[in-house]
């Protein structure tokens, strides 16, 4: 097959959706690769790096899809309405695309690439499962999102994260909250321990405070009723007012004995929770910081403003956005290797990609196929009736009526 690698053009996106490294594994399972000019410049990565591996140089976007079986990006059709519908002319009956569309977020423009014929693959949303694990693109972004919230924090702060014994006397350490404890929480904590701060952390579900206490950190018991607080995806569910309510009045206590916080929770497809309400604003001591990463979904702090720092009643307050964006290497280098992985799952023993939607990885990463978006929730979301999915061979047998 071609496959093609587009360069991304949304505004601060540093990464790029395969490496070298990751070029040089399809083309030794025989896949014809294609590069648009300047795809990892961003990421330091040059076009000859990519040509040494075996991919052949296109300058241009249109030319990549014009060329290209399967395109992979970062957002190879960005939902922002100013550049859509462009980016969806581009694409052809037949073509496969794999990038982050956002799905859950933006169903309307999955339902207008199911328009044109192309199978897509959204990459946040392979299934939360051991044997996925080394495909999932969310999990290993938030791991770079985690590491930078600390550094971020780190550079607001009017202190030092580590306790120091100088000549000038002793310099307390820094006690750093961090709420939520996903994969990116647990990442702060983990580099917060390191930076050698006092690290504390919450999370709705109960099967987070071993999580919490492995990489170094204090787990914050607010006694609650969190039992049912989990889903089986490993998310923590969106909870009832009442339940938020009792969290945000026993958390205003915890939040004055930080110099550092960061929130980091999120439910996919819907607004981040408001952990921190004004309210509570009024609790956290002058100094302190406030990461917020949930900022994109309209974050966990009420006072958050996306992709801007400010300053309320001398609260720091920052809302940055695309956190993994600002390690483009690394973010890259993993972003390409879980992409990699699911290609290597999909193709077939004669080097095309092939979809058995009895695989439950397959079934719950595409979106759509055939003119028809095929994810089960996103067909809910849009009010659409279940469809039946088949293997391959059951779908060719439809096909021609046999």
């Amino acid at each position: 097959m071609i496959i093609g690698l587009c360069r991304e053009h949304a505004a601060g996106e540093t990464r790029v959706a395969l490496t070298p490294p990751n070029i040089k594994t399809l083309v030794e399972k025989g896949q014809t690769c294609l590069v648009e000019t300047g795809a990892g410049l961003a990421a330091g990565i040059s076009d000859e790096d990519f040509k040494a591996a075996g991919a052949e140089i296109v300058e241009s976007t249109d030319a990549i899809f014009e060329r290209s079986e399967v395109v992979l990006g970062i957002q190879p059709v960005s939902p922002d309405p100013s550049v859509r519908d462009t980016h969806l002319a581009r694409l052809r009956k037949g073509q496969i695309i794999a990038g982050m569309l956002d799905p859950l977020g933006e169903s309307e423009t999955a339902a207008k690439i199911a328009e044109t014929g192309v199978t897509s693959l959204g990459l946040e949303m392979v299934p939360r499962i051991s044997r996925a694990q080394s495909m999932d693109v969310l999990s290993s972004m938030a791991t770079i999102g985690g590491y930078h919230a600390v550094l971020h924090g780190a550079s607001l702060a009017p202190r030092i994260f580590p306790m120091m014994m100088t000549a000038a006397g002793t310099l307390k350490a820094a006690n750093v909250l961090v709420l939520g404890a996903g994969v990116a929480g647990l990442q702060a904590c983990a580099t917060a321990k390191r930076l050698g701060a006092v690290v504390s952390a919450y999370d709705i579900r109960p099967a987070a405070r071993d999580q919490i206490l492995s990489v170094g950190a204090k787990p914050v018991d607010l006694e609650l009723e969190t039992d049912e607080s989990e889903d089986t995806g490993g998310y923590a569910k969106e909870q009832t007012a009442e339940q938020l309510a009792q969290q945000q009045a026993a958390l205003a206590k915890v939040l004055a004995e930080q110099d550092i916080i960061i929130t980091t929770a999120a439910v996919p497809g819907r607004r981040s929770p408001v952990l921190i309400t004004e309210e509570m604003l009024k609790s956290v001591q002058p100094g302190t910081v406030i990461v917020d990463i949930a900022a994109e979904r309209g974050g966990n702090c009420a006072a958050t403003k996306a992709g801007e720092t400010i300053n309320v009643d001398g609260v720091i307050i920052s809302g940055p956005l695309n956190l993994p964006a600002r390690h483009p290497f690394h973010a890259s280098q993993m972003f390409g290797n879980n992409l990699t992985t699911l290609l290597n799952l999909l193709l077939n023993d004669e080097g095309v990609l092939e979809f058995d939607f009895d695989d439950e990885v397959v079934a719950g990463t595409v979106v759509t196929h055939n003119g028809e978006v095929t994810h089960a929730m996103i067909r809910n979301i849009l009010g659409l009736p279940a469809m039946q999915l088949g293997t391959p061979q059951e779908e060719a047998e439809e096909k021609t009526g046999e």
